[in-house]
């Protein structure tokens, strides 16, 4: 476990101070700092709600505003994210992501079995104009936009009953939402995805037979099932390759471990 920056905040008078916590780090030296973010932080300030928490701020208030963000993640998306210490670490990093020579990982559980073990899907995307913040798939006048999937299980499930899968998946671009909308386009989109995806849940009760539980039963994982588990670059004092992981978050492991002991092989 990295470690973990506390950071006061003003609350209203009489009010106790907010103390939001810097996610935990899993690499820093003299260069750059990478963090475990949590699923629903944002990286960057909000466009509409300005006052909404977010990372960089978080970073800014406690190490500085010499420390720049070098890629994004979506809010709902927990896992790695990078910073630069300094300009000349903030160059070569930046460089690597616009030349597309950085590894990255990403691990998901999807609503639905993919057809193969190993895939890729090459589409372009643009912003949907009807869709404000989202994407769509187009023939022309978009981004391209590869990702190459790997199944690393498969957890179909009785007649009447949603099968599951989850899978590695490495984006060689790096299109907003890029990874949901392949999937979704392939018919498995990936579970939880408010945009893409479909309100089918991960439950206990839907695994396990002969479940008695509560009433209220809450879904196994109740957020976007996709984290940014790895990156490789190339370290910018070195020039060695360098590479970084995340371990899956509590919910996420959680939700394989019930998927892995109760749903059928």
């Amino acid at each position: 476990m990295g470690k973990r920056y506390r950071i006061a905040r003003r609350g209203r008078p009489g009010e106790k101070a907010r103390v939001p916590t810097l996610p935990p780090v899993v690499y820093e030296d003299e260069s750059l700092i990478a963090f475990d973010k949590p699923s629903g932080l944002l990286i960057a300030p909000d466009r509409w709600d300005k006052t909404k928490v977010n990372l960089m701020d978080l970073v800014h208030e406690k190490m500085g505003h010499g420390v720049a963000n070098v890629h994004r993640i979506d809010a709902d998306t927990s896992g790695l994210v990078l910073c630069a210490k300094t300009k000349p670490a903030l160059d070569f990093l930046s460089g690597q992501f616009q030349s597309k020579t950085v590894r990255k990982i990403y691990e998901t559980i999807t609503v639905g079995l993919p057809p193969q073990d190993e895939f890729s899907v090459d589409l372009v995307l643009k912003e949907d104009d009807a869709k404000p913040g989202r994407m769509c798939v187009v023939k022309k006048h978009g981004k391209a936009s590869v990702t190459d999937f790997t199944v690393r299980a498969r957890f179909p499930q009785p007649a009447g009953r949603p099968a599951f899968a989850h899978l590695e998946c490495r984006p060689q671009t790096g299109r907003t939402h890029q990874i949901r909308v392949h999937l979704s386009a392939t018919g498995t989109p990936i579970l939880n995805d408010p945009f893409y995806g479909n309100d089918t849940p991960l439950l206990l009760s839907g695994l396990k037979r002969g479940y008695k539980g509560r009433d209220d039963e809450r879904p196994l994982i109740a957020r976007l099932a996709l984290h940014a588990a790895g990156l490789t670059i190339n370290h910018p004092v070195t020039r060695e390759p360098l590479s970084i992981a995340a371990p899956l978050p509590q919910d996420f492991a959680v939700a394989l471990k019930y998927l892995v002991k109760f749903a059928r092989r």
